[in-house]
């Protein structure tokens, strides 16, 4: 149930029933003041049931304990309300902390994804059945704001907030200088390119993640606990290929569009993905959401490249290429 890592540094996998991740990798550093966890998986019952096993069997008193939060998406923030009492803090980022307390936000990203060209029809229908939306935090906990640079001591951990933004657009790591940890959420992962995706105006998530990655190429790191698989033990040559990775997402954007003006969700229907299906009519709705905010986002970093832009036509936002 539980994997001790490092000296008092555990952790806990957190299943996700139905998602393609599996699990979620909740990291537990104990401490005889104040212990933490990092990240905690959905509000759902086999979350629930799956952290209280593991403090349990870690001895864990959750009136002495914090919590700390990569980012907001539901399988690492949505089980916290359930978990933190009166004296426990919850540490967490200024942007993301803004959007989660956005009423609008699902609507905005339905209005967003329809400007983009995902069929009308689909849409509501794949609101109800969106992991976030049904097993996000029912409420949100008083946060407690870190930013680059401030620490957090737990007992001979002394971690360091790194922002890398991307992911989504507060993401933070937690890196240990004199361990030479990182744990880095779902910035880097082992087996798995994160999600890079856009469903808002005025963001360029894919620039912000290579600068990110660019950032912590810098650090001297040995072991990266990641948010879901395995550990990393080589970051340097991981983020590399990360960043090929999005080099030849790139080069593929551009091919589609050599064919003419289209949509990003026209995009995304010609894009390669690691989906066990035959056709993009086959595709599960939910992957076809992803799909799209991927190819939005590479579509955004193209055409702030100025190698293609974006226009209305009607009510949609069709993308070409800049011909010179």
């Amino acid at each position: 149930m539980t994997e001790e890592i490092l000296e008092n540094l555990y952790r806990i996998k957190i299943p996700l029933p139905g998602i393609p991740l599996r699990s979620l990798n909740s990291y537990v550093i104990k401490a005889a003041e104040q212990n933490l966890i990092i990240d905690t998986g959905m509000n759902r019952q086999e979350c629930m049931d799956a952290m209280q096993a593991g403090l349990t069997e870690l001895g864990v008193n959750l009136s002495k304990t914090s919590f700390f939060i990569t980012h907001s998406h539901a399988d690492h923030l949505g089980l916290v309300p359930n978990l933190a009492v009166d004296t426990s803090k919850v540490y967490f980022n200024q942007p993301d902390a803004d959007r989660i307390k956005y009423a609008g936000r699902w609507d905005d990203s339905v209005d967003f994804a329809r400007m983009h060209g995902f069929p009308e029809g689909d849409l509501q229908r794949l609101l109800q059945s969106h992991p976030a939306y049904k097993y996000g935090q029912e409420d949100n906990p008083d946060f407690h704001i870190l930013r680059e640079g401030d620490t957090i001591e737990i007992g001979d951990y002394l971690f360091r907030c790194v922002a890398t933004p991307g992911h989504t657009p507060g993401h933070m790591c937690l890196y240990e200088p004199n361990k030479k940890v990182l744990v880095a959420g779902d910035h880097i992962l082992s087996d798995i390119t994160p999600s890079i995706q856009l469903w808002s105006h005025g963001r360029n998530p894919l620039e912000e993640y290579l600068a990110s990655l660019d950032k912590v190429q810098k650090l001297d790191i040995q072991l990266v606990l990641p948010g879901h698989r395995e550990f990393v033990r080589s970051c340097r040559e991981r983020i590399q290929e990360l960043k090929h990775h999005h080099e030849r997402r790139t080069d593929e954007v551009l091919s589609i569009l050599e064919k003419g003006s289209q949509s990003a969700f026209q995009v995304a229907s010609q894009m390669t993905w690691d989906v066990a299906c035959d056709s993009w009519n086959s595709f599960p709705l939910m992957q076809k959401w992803f799909a799209t905010g991927e190819a939005i986002a590479h579509l955004k970093y193209i055409e702030e490249k100025g190698l293609a832009r974006g226009e209305m036509w009607g009510e949609n936002v069709l993308f070409s290429l800049n011909k010179y």
